[in-house]
This record gives C-alpha cells, structure tokens and sequence, in this order.
C-alpha cells in the first residue's frame, strides 16, 4: 500500500508535464487526458521497481500513446470542411498566480498547433519531444521505431516547416492586448483605415464553424478582406470578453442571450496582426470550460 501510495504520488508530480506533452502532440485536451491516464494504467501493470526514470518512463509511454492516436486519426480522416482548429486553451485576461500556471504550462500558440496539426505523426512526435521538452534522441527513437540519427532528421524536417509556417508572436502581452483591442474598436466604428493600421497586409482569419455556416469563407487573406469582415461581424463591447487564448491575447465572443458565439486567439507580430484564429462550432464551445467569461452579455 506505501508503495502504491508513493508511486501514485509520483505519478501526480508529474501529470501537468505529461498532459502538456500530450496537448502539444494531439491538438486536443480531452485525448491528452486519455493519454496521460493510459500511462498510469500502463504504470499500474508495469513493475514499478524496475524504472530508474520514472518521468523519461512515462514521457516515453505518453510518446507511443499519443503517437498511436495520430496514426488512426490518421487512418480514418476524411478532408474536412472548411477549417479545423485545436482545442483552445481559454483563461481570464487577468489570471494569475499558481492554478493559472498550471494551465498556462499546457498552452502553445494556435498558429502552431493548426501547424503542427499538419505533419506526420511521427514528425510530430519528434519534434515536440525534442524541441519543445528536450528529449534526447536516443529515448526518442524507440517510440518512432527509428535510430537516434533518423529520428533527429525527422524532428529536423519539421523544424523547418514550422518555423517557415507558425508566425512567433510578440512576448509582450501587453503589447498584444493594445494591438487586439485597437483592433475591436476599430471594429466596431466600422473604421476601416484603422484596422489597416493594426493589421499586417498578409494576414489571415481560420475560423472553424463546424456546421454552423456551411458555405461562409473558413479562411480570408489579406488585410482589406479581413478588415471588410471584421466590420461585418463586430459586435457591442458588452459582447466581447477578453480572455487569454493559448497564452495570447484573444477573447471570447457572447451572442444576445450571453452564451458563447466564438472564441478568438489572435497572433501578434511586431506589432501587427497576423492571423485570426476563431472556434465558433457550437458542440466544440460547449465542451469548453469558460466559467467565469460567460454571462447574460449585459454586465
């Protein structure tokens, strides 16, 4: 029972890594849950005194699960309709302190994610576990079934196409909630000059509407188009929550009735914004935990 007791305890120290290690490689909070509570099956099985690293043991088991799971998403996906985005991660714009942490260690930007989303799992796989978590690739390259040299060419193959593909946010949040909020008012003053100001001429908008709006546009380039439908779908203050989307600025939209309408994770470069991402399916909102930026859209 004492051993039991101390293996669950160690287990739990290391639940938070384990899920973000498991977020970053699925794109989806609730398969990184079931990841991370498979290894702990698979540690209730295994004998627990033969593991010298209990964590580089369970990161490599979280590393086969989830890399299975990319394999049959894989296998059984069709071409979507329109455009599919990660889970978002949502917090209150002024969250703080050690609750807040915890989730924030989870988060990585949307632009990043949809990036990844695109890759081989086994490239996937690689490139999270080294460059995000610094595994070695030799205990990387059992659970792609490679040799440590092939298993750094595959995290080197994504490396290039994230970093030609997934845009590197400014640090400042401030900096961020400035650029986000010129761009809401704008918005709503139907101003369109100004949202050219704050928004860099290749921008982009990928908003996944589910089966909301079968026939509406998924993704809108350049900055005249998406200023003409920003003014178009701006909505009252009240409506519009702020919130941290991933770690950046974004926030969450509420329709008349104070339910959520979408979530929006804007990614800032150098002041400018260049690209929008916007969650507005109904089934996946409401599988969201947005307690605390919902409301009756009057207060």
């Amino acid at each position: 029972m004492d051993t039991k007791k101390s293996l669950a305890e160690r287990f739990e120290e290391q639940r938070g890594r384990l899920h973000a290690v498991a977020y970053r490689m699925l794109g989806s909070l609730a398969e990184a849950d079931d990841a991370v509570q498979e290894a702990w099956i698979r540690l209730g099985r295994a004998d627990a005194e033969e593991i010298e690293n209990l964590a580089g043991w369970l990161t490599t088991v979280v590393g086969r699960v989830c890399l299975d799971m990319l394999r049959s998403r894989a296998s059984r996906r069709e071409d979507p309709v329109g455009a599919h985005l990660p889970d978002p991660i949502i917090t209150p714009a002024e969250s703080s302190g050690p609750e807040h942490a915890a989730v924030m260690a989870d988060s990585v930007g949307l632009a990043l994610l949809v990036v990844l989303d695109t890759l081989p799992p086994a490239e996937r796989v690689a490139f999270v576990l080294h460059d995000t978590f610094a595994v070695p690739f030799d205990q990387i390259a059992p659970i792609v079934d490679r040799t440590p040299a092939a298993a750094r060419q595959l995290a080197s193959r994504a490396r290039r196409r994230v970093e030609g593909a997934a845009p590197r946010p400014d640090p400042d949040p401030a900096l961020q909630r400035r650029v986000v909020d010129a761009f809401l008012s704008a918005a709503r003053g139907g101003d369109f000059e100004a949202l050219l100001r704050v928004l860099d001429p290749r921008v982009e908008t990928h908003a996944d509407w589910g089966a909301l709006r079968p026939g509406v546009p998924a993704v809108v380039h350049g900055a005249e188009a998406v200023a003409r439908s920003a003014i178009s779908y701006a909505r009252p203050a009240e409506c519009v929550r702020p919130a941290l989307v991933n770690g950046g600025a974004g926030v969450v939209v509420l329709d008349d009735a104070g339910r959520p309408f979408s979530v929006m994770g804007f990614t800032v470069v150098d002041g400018l914004i260049v690209r929008i991402d916007a969650l507005a399916d109904p089934v996946r909102l409401a599988q969201l935990d947005l307690a605390g930026l919902a409301g009756d859209g009057r207060d």
